[in-house]
């Protein structure tokens, strides 16, 4: 395959709710869609940097360039064996995976189309016809806020509730929402909101039972964490300092988590996420699948994402209509009843594009090629 032609979008989506994590709120996404171009046939992606350097290094406004400048032109007019040689035609490139992970699923998506075939197929999965959703749920004005948001998502069938946590909202705070909710599960995530000097505080969180507390110390942390998890009965699931593969092989065998969350972009799309699954597949940890706000793009790769085997966990993959009050693609990703999203045959990531609402939304386009 050839890829011609990229032309990047980005697009503005107010939400429905503020979401507010341990390094502040946010009120509206600026996301950038990537359309690769080849033989007649598009393929999209989503870049899933915030606006601001606060996850990791990226921003909207430097993946723009890093696409445009650098990743786009290593990969345009290039014979590809397949998309899986878009991560090494970018792989110089020091950081910056969201950048190229969104040209890298786009490549993905636009080879599952050129076949015909679902991407969740294209990529190897297919492990499950539906896959099981948790929600992420922000830090709120008020505990009663919070307890209220997770009654909504109960009853409308989610399997997991994952809530953020902070210094100063913590250990009262998933005590009271662990006394109101039993026999729920519970998980915590910070964001890297700790230091290692904060494990015995850390530690009262062991008496609530969570499923696990995500990312708890630095972002670029390993060797920390595996101290941290040493002094916890909770296992440590790891998430920024997971950019690789090998990351994840350190991690493991430091004993520094008991849980891995994958994330397309941070690790610069599909090829290495596979292998990051693989590896945590072989030492017995299991993945799921993290959310960074995506739109409709973006949500539909996690989906596919999430057929893979190893991704026994309650993702944080949801409807639409928990973010979007109208979402780029139609129809709108949906959840069943019971919690779950069921997967489409269709070719590519399964869902057609709202191109009339995209033009809307669109803030500036290019095209490189």
């Amino acid at each position: 395959m050839k890829l011609e032609r990229v032309t990047l979008r980005q697009i503005r989506m107010p939400l429905v709710h503020f979401f507010e994590t341990s390094f502040g709120r946010t009120f509206e996404r600026h996301m950038i869609l990537v359309e690769a171009q080849g033989e007649g046939v598009s393929g999209w992606g989503e870049v899933t940097a915030g606006e601001n350097p606060f996850y990791n290094e990226e921003w909207t406004d430097a993946a723009w360039m890093i696409l445009r400048d650098y990743a786009a032109p290593r990969a345009i007019g290039r014979e590809l064996a397949g998309p899986q040689d878009v991560y090494p035609l970018t792989a110089h490139i020091r950081g910056h995976n969201m950048a190229r992970g969104g040209l890298e699923t786009a490549v993905w998506d636009l080879a599952a189309r050129m076949e015909g075939v679902p991407l969740w197929k294209k990529i190897g999965g297919g492990a499950r016809r539906e896959i099981p959703c948790g929600v992420s749920i922000g830090i709120q004005d008020s505990v009663e806020q919070l307890l209220e948001k997770i009654e909504g998502e109960l009853a409308a069938g989610y399997q997991r509730i994952k809530m953020k946590i902070k210094p100063g909202w913590d250990v009262d705070v998933v005590g009271r929402v662990r006394a109101r909710f039993p026999a729920i599960k519970l998980m915590a995530d910070a964001n890297s909101a700790y230091t290692l000097a904060d494990a015995e505080h850390l530690r009262k969180l062991d008496d609530f039972y969570l499923m696990m507390i995500e990312q708890p110390l630095g972002h670029d942390d390993i060797i920390d964490h595996a101290e941290l998890q040493a002094k916890l009965a909770t296992p440590i699931c790891l998430d920024e300092c997971i950019r690789t593969a090998h990351h994840a092989e350190q991690a493991i065998k430091l004993r520094a988590c008991g849980i891995i969350n994958i994330k397309l972009g941070r690790v610069a799309g599909f090829a290495e996420a596979r292998r990051v699954h693989d590896v945590a597949q072989a030492a017995g940890i299991p993945v799921w699948c993290g959310g960074m706000l995506e739109a409709g793009i973006g949500r539909a790769h996690n989906v596919a994402l999430a057929t893979l085997p190893n991704f026994v966990l309650p993702g944080d993959v949801s409807a639409s209509r928990r973010y979007w009050k109208r979402d780029i693609i139609q129809p709108a990703v949906e959840t069943t009843s019971h919690g779950t999203i069921a997967i489409r045959d269709e070719p590519g990531f399964g869902y057609a594009l709202d191109r009339d609402y995209i033009a809307r939304i669109t803030v500036r386009e290019e095209s490189i090629g």
